[in-house]
């Protein structure tokens, strides 16, 4: 762009610059003050529009982008601009006609690309996402560099269930930058899928999600998925706490029903047995599985979930329960009170399991 203003060309580059450190609105400002000059200037506008949509104005940013195609109908920012607004504004087929046009203009730039695939992947049709994952793999053709790109054939070849490429693709982004918060989740979901299969995939999902979460302030989903972690390895326990609790339970009525001396001890030591045996090897199953590390974390995470407070209350009761049981057999209250702390637990179970799928992240 020429201009015979250098004040007007100014404002534009302080635009831009305050643009990319995140300070949106003194962007929009300087935006606004180039084009007063320059009405017309398709760049400006883009960039303008690029503000008022990071400070959520979706209208004005739609608006402005339609100017700036008006005033220049073959601007590939432009067009990218405006599929990004109509995403957000959930209006997919204009969102996909946007991105189409985008690609037809510059079918070089692997940003089109990438940005059709983005499209293409809100579907909810198996043939439009596969779409969605060639377009991907073409924008990594045209810029393997680009950590994005790689992100998004990993997302959409996940959503395919090709949960080996998604890997891959979720690693070599992380090796582009070792800073995608993004890809230390996805990457870390794929990880707590094989939990059951991989030795340690578990411990590898858990450092996934607290460096996603350490690297994101606000990655909601990273602490969900760190809650959700938490949750079952209490939850888990309840098997243990149930397992003590028939034990206690045989072992009192044993003695309730007039077992002495030897066989009375030996039911009891049973019960004891039964008792720290699994308590015992619960604990060292989850100091193995959870290292140090990460413990604080999941710790930290703990204490603000209600759903995680509330599972570990109720296995916390049982075992509680179990143990004063078995100390104080002869008291028949604690043989009375055995059934609704039971209970309790397998109503705290599914209360609490559904309150903490309440707090997914919404997308």
């Amino acid at each position: 762009m020429t201009t015979a203003d250098p004040a007007a060309g100014r404002d534009l580059v302080q635009a831009d610059a305050l643009y990319d450190l995140g300070r949106y609105e003194q962007a929009a400002e300087a935006a606004a003050r180039h084009l007063a000059a320059h009405p017309d200037d398709a760049s400006a506008l883009v960039l303008l529009a690029r503000c008022r949509h990071r400070l959520g104005d979706e209208a004005q940013a739609l608006d402005l982008v339609e100017q700036a195609l008006r005033a220049e109908p073959d601007s590939v920012g432009g067009w990218l601009m405006r599929t990004h607004v109509l995403l957000t504004t959930r209006q997919y087929e204009r969102a996909e006609e946007s991105a189409r046009r985008a690609v037809a203009l510059a079918p070089h730039f692997w940003a089109t690309h990438y940005t059709l695939a983005s499209v293409l992947d809100r579907s909810v049709h198996a043939e439009r996402k596969r779409a969605a994952y060639e377009s991907a793999r073409t924008a990594v053709s045209l810029a393997p560099e680009e950590s994005d790109a790689h992100f998004l054939v990993g997302l959409t070849a996940q959503r395919l269930g090709n949960h080996e490429v998604a890997e891959r693709a979720y690693e070599t982004a992380l090796r582009l930058d070792p800073e995608s918060s993004e890809a230390h989740n996805n990457l870390s979901l794929l990880h707590l899928r094989r939990r059951w299969r991989r030795p340690g995939s578990w411990t590898k999902a858990a450092e996934g999600f607290v460096q996603s979460a350490a690297l994101d302030l606000d990655d909601r989903q990273a602490r969900y998925n760190l809650e959700t972690m938490a949750w079952g390895t209490v939850a888990g326990s309840r098997w243990v706490a149930l397992v003590g609790f028939v034990a206690a339970s045989m072992a009192s009525a044993h003695l309730n029903s007039g077992a002495e001396g030897r066989e009375a001890v030996i039911g009891v030591l049973l019960a004891v047995g039964v008792m720290a045996g699994g308590w015992g090897g619960w604990f060292l199953w989850l100091t193995r599985r959870v290292p140090p590390r990460l413990r604080r974390p999941l710790l930290l995470v703990s204490r603000s979930c209600k759903p995680v407070l509330a599972m570990a209350t109720a296995v916390a009761v049982l075992a509680l329960h179990s143990a004063l049981r078995l100390l104080l057999w002869r008291y028949d209250a604690f043989g009375a009170l055995a059934f609704p702390v039971f209970w309790a637990a397998v109503i705290t179970y599914w209360v609490s399991r559904a309150r903490l799928q309440r707090r997914a992240p919404q997308h």
